[in-house]
């Protein structure tokens, strides 16, 4: 079913976590006030969200879980990021530059 494709399970993993902070930074960070933001901290903010979301709709937001959100959501958004920059150096120059 197309509703299952992201569950919040799936975004409490690793790829999934990683996944949607590389999608939803992409998608929002020319909008507006976004654009101030440095992409590499907004994608932490994303990963950092993505995480705690994940945990309280499906295990639950305990201390220890909290503690070791912030940490996983670094390690999220240094992945998401070595991701995008490894897709864009493997783009062809274009032309217009």
């Amino acid at each position: 079913m197309i509703d299952e494709l992201l569950t919040w399970q799936s975004l409490g993993t690793y790829a999934g976590a990683t996944l949607a902070t590389a999608v939803l930074t992409q998608l929002l960070k020319e909008l507006g006030i976004l654009k101030k933001i440095p992409t590499r901290l907004f994608s932490y903010c994303i990963a950092l969200l993505v995480l705690l979301l994940a945990a309280a709709f499906t295990c639950g937001l305990t201390l220890p879980r909290l503690a070791l959100i912030p940490i996983n959501a670094a390690l999220v958004s240094f992945a998401s990021n070595g991701a995008y920059d490894a897709l864009r150096k493997k783009e062809p120059p274009s032309s217009g530059e």
